[in-house]
Order: structure tokens, then sequence, then C-alpha cells
């Protein structure tokens, strides 16, 4: 359990001292809730249910930090220590191959909660969004979608061969989810019924709904509970089969 926790830490450390990721992980969400925000403010508009851009799409912002761990920094960061030879070391310590990932999942899942009471803090001062309604099932909500996109970076660290490679793929995966999901910030509600149908179709779409009904008080959502847990177990088994330490 030490080695676990000094790794965990290692990670975090890592990530800290890296400005493009944290750049992007943690304050693009933001600068894009204060843009937007600035822009359109958050007063209620009928199309949205009587509720402001700013309530709509704060939980969207969440679900980016969680793609974009997922798809991109989790794939980057593993093809990265194949590349340079971190995972072969790894493998040859004791240190048994669980505790490896299991601290690329803990680092993860801490990164996303750190990213998601930003952006709740922060769009609840600034522009008076009520505070989610029920704060645990929208903690195991955040764990499940995190989990669920944490289980396909894996995949994607573990066949890609270089961190560029890594890059370029997460990157091509995760920004057309990111615009049509509502995640960017424009909310589904405002796509053309053609996008919207396509939206149905994207993991990301269902993290977004997910989140957002637990935060109005709306309950579990079914359909996005069993596509992400399903996501969770099929990503799980095959990145199993297709992670490589080398």
């Amino acid at each position: 359990m030490r080695a676990l926790w000094k790794l965990t830490w290692m990670e975090i450390k890592l990530f800290l001292r890296e400005p493009v990721g944290l750049f992007f992980t943690l304050a693009f969400p933001l600068l894009l809730l204060f843009l937007f925000g600035a822009i359109f403010g958050n007063e209620p508009v009928a199309e949205l249910g009587g509720r402001g851009t700013v309530d709509v799409s704060v939980p969207g912002y969440v679900a980016m930090v969680i793609g974009t761990l997922g798809l991109i920094g989790l794939p980057i960061g593993l093809a990265s220590y194949r590349q340079q030879g971190v995972l072969r070391r790894y493998r040859a310590t004791p240190l048994h191959p669980s505790i490896v990932l299991a601290a690329q999942v803990i680092f993860g899942l801490a990164i996303a909660f750190a990213g998601a009471v930003l952006l709740i803090v922060a769009a609840h001062l600034a522009y008076a969004v009520p505070w989610p309604g029920a704060p645990l099932s929208l903690a195991g909500a955040l764990v499940l979608s995190s989990l669920s996109f944490f289980s396909a970076g894996f995949i994607l660290g573990g066949v890609l061969p270089t961190a560029r490679t890594a890059q370029a793929v997460g990157m091509a995966i995760f920004f057309p989810m990111l615009f049509l999901s509502g995640a960017s910030g424009m909310p589904r509600e405002l796509l053309p019924d053609t996008l919207r149908r396509i939206s149905d179709l994207l993991p990301l779409s269902y993290v977004v709904t997910l989140i957002a009904d637990l935060w109005y008080g709306q309950g579990w959502n079914g359909l996005a509970l069993v596509v992400l847990s399903g996501m969770l177990i099929v990503g799980a088994v095959v990145s199993v089969l297709t992670f490589r330490w080398e």
C-alpha cells in the first residue's frame, strides 16, 4: 500500500510540473466557463428548461475534464513510459504490475475530482450556479464516468507505440465528442436534430447526461448508467488483453 501511494504522489507531482497538461485539464475548462459566461450570462432561457447557459454548461465542463484525462492524458503518459522504457523498469522491480496501473487510476481520479471541485466552486461564486443537489451520488457518477474513460485510455495506451501517436489518436477521438456531446459549453439542446442524433452515439454525451441529471436532482439516468458501465466492463477486458509493457 505504501508503494501505491508513493507512486500515485509521484504521478501527481509530475502532472503539476507539466504546464501543458495542467492547463488543458484544469485551467482550460475554467477559461471556457468564464469566457462563455461573460458572453451569454446566466439568465434563464426557455430552450434550456428555464436554466441559464452556465447552469447547463458546468456538467459538460466536468465531462471535459474526464474526457481529457481518459483519452489524451492517460494514453500519452502510458505510451511515453513504454517508449522510454519506464514500464520495463517497473516490471523488473518488486512492484506488482497492478500497483503501477492502480496508481494511474487513483491519480486520474484525484485530478478529475480536483477539476470538478474547481468548476463547481467557480460557477457558484461567479454565476450563482446552485450547488449539486445530490453530492454523494454525483461523486459516484464522477467515479464511474472516469473509470469508463480510463479503461478506454488504457486500451489506447496499450496498443499505440509512441506518445506522439497516442496524442494524435486521442485528440482525433476526443474533440468530435467534445463539441457534439455538450462538454464544450454548447448545450445539446441547441444542436440541430441531425447532430443530436449523432451525439446520442457518443460516450461522452452520457457522461454529461449522467452528471447533469444528478446535479438537477433528477436521479440516475438509467441509459447513461448502462452505457458507461458497459463501456467500463468492455474497456477493462480489452485493455487487459491488449496492454503491453514493452
